[in-house]
């Protein structure tokens, strides 16, 4: 795959270890004949530190050899959080200090969740670009000056605390 190809989210070889971007930036030369160059952000999925490297657009970088399954929530235990392989009914455990982030927006009946294999291994999740959450606590507007469009906060059904227009 050429590093001009590479978009976030994509999961490249780099150190012999498997990388997800998360942020591309593109440099232009400032002189003719001067090579475009785009430096990625990404992170060990193994070992979950973030890495800066920088290449050129005509580079080839190695796609990593891994799988994406389709996969649902069994539980919680508090250490670790338990996960069914849609397919072929496998369960896979993540610690639960590794996905906080992404638990924010998991519920039980999410669907379109893969976890990301890598040597018989799960070392990830990549959820849906959208999920349905209920909001279950949410203060009243307020009347008064309405000039400007104003926020309120609202619960989900997860916890996450977000802001919403009154």
């Amino acid at each position: 795959m050429l590093a001009k190809d590479l978009k976030p989210g994509g999961i490249v070889l780099y150190n012999d270890a498997p990388h997800i971007v998360e942020s591309v930036n593109v440099q232009s030369p400032s002189a003719r004949g001067g090579a475009t160059l785009y430096k990625f952000r990404a992170r060990n999925l193994v070992t979950k530190q973030k890495s800066d490297f920088a290449c050129k657009g005509t580079d080839n970088l190695n796609e990593a050899d891994f799988q994406r399954r389709e996969i649902s929530l069994m539980y919680s235990d508090g250490d670790q959080v338990h996960f069914l392989d849609q397919q072929d009914y496998n369960q896979y455990s993540i610690p639960s200090n590794d996905i906080t982030d992404e638990m924010q927006y998991v519920t039980e009946d999410l669907t379109g969740m893969l976890a990301l294999i890598y040597n018989e291994e799960c070392v990830g999740l990549q959820l849906p670009s959208t999920v349905e959450l209920k909001i279950t606590e949410c203060d009243p507007g307020v009347k008064g000056n309405s000039a400007t469009s104003r926020n309120k906060p609202a619960k989900l059904e997860t916890g996450l605390t977000i802001q919403v227009p009154e």
